[in-house]
């Protein structure tokens, strides 16, 4: 009887939105309220991957989802070793600490990185008293900046899986091979990465999907000629009304990272 019970929030929760999503993709679009009529239209299926714009918008998000889970594994194995080294007593302070900014909301947060990032911003402002540049630089609704927002966003989610499978490892893996002569780096290429590689793959899975969709860091600090299948599919709903279309996009990406997410157990 228990064992119901998650089946029954995958059926209300997943299932469900899932075939409606699909429903509304396979219909006809119309001028009435809500814009489509169901039926058997498997013409926005067909288009979406064919269409020019929306496989540059496809490419955009899968792109923009391997670099930030590059970036966040490179900022956040330090992070997570670091944690699963402190003493016990101090690990829940700091895996608070990583937490602290999921209480602030995104926008709060992305407001504060166009402060720093535009061009009479504190970045170019601190530059310029350093000397390093002679003009602000163009920081702001940028790739670059984009993909920073990305990043700070979604840190948490690589460096909490990774810190719990270092956390579960057995320490004296680490000092046996130390005892056997193996440098710090040999322990770590060998032992410590290893042993934390179902972390890794939890964390890039738990990164690179909701990224794949993000509608409100691209459009708050990318540059419009910055695709993501998240900004198109917002447009298609809200500005084109255009929902099979939209729900047919929606309905490749949901394929597309579910394939993954089913590594993401760290």
């Amino acid at each position: 009887m228990i064992a119901l019970l998650p089946l029954a929030w995958l059926l209300a929760f997943v299932a469900t939105p899932a075939a409606i999503l699909l429903a509304i993709a396979l219909s006809t679009p119309t001028e009435a309220v809500p814009p489509f009529a169901l039926g058997w239209n498997p013409e926005p299926l067909a288009l979406a991957p064919t269409d020019p714009l929306y496989r540059a918008a496809l490419w955009g998000s899968l792109r923009m989802a391997a670099l930030t889970a590059v970036l966040c594994l490179g900022l956040g194995y330090p992070m997570a070793l670091a944690i699963a080294r402190a003493p016990a007593h101090r690990r829940p302070l700091l895996r608070a600490l990583v937490l602290l900014p999921l209480l602030t909301g995104v926008l709060l947060r992305l407001t504060a990185w166009i402060a720093i990032l535009r061009d009479e911003g504190y970045a170019n402002a601190a530059l310029l008293a350093l000397g390093l540049i002679d003009q602000p630089l163009h920081l702001l609704h940028t790739e670059g900046a984009m993909l920073v927002g990305l990043a700070y966003v979604y840190l948490p989610f690589m460096v909490l899986p990774i810190e719990a499978r270092l956390s579960a490892a057995d320490p004296g893996l680490e000092q046996a091979a130390a005892d056997l002569g193996a440098p710090p780096w040999r322990v770590f290429r060998h032992v410590t990465l290893p042993l934390s590689l179902p972390g890794v793959l939890a964390g890039v899975v738990l990164v690179a999907v909701p990224v794949s969709g993000e509608v409100i860091v691209p459009a708050l600090l990318g540059a419009p000629e910055n695709l993501t299948l998240g900004r198109v599919i917002w447009d298609a709903f809200f500005q084109e009304r255009d929902w099979p279309q939209a729900a047919a996009l929606a309905v490749i990406l949901l394929a597309l990272v579910l394939l993954p997410s089913r590594w993401a157990k760290p």
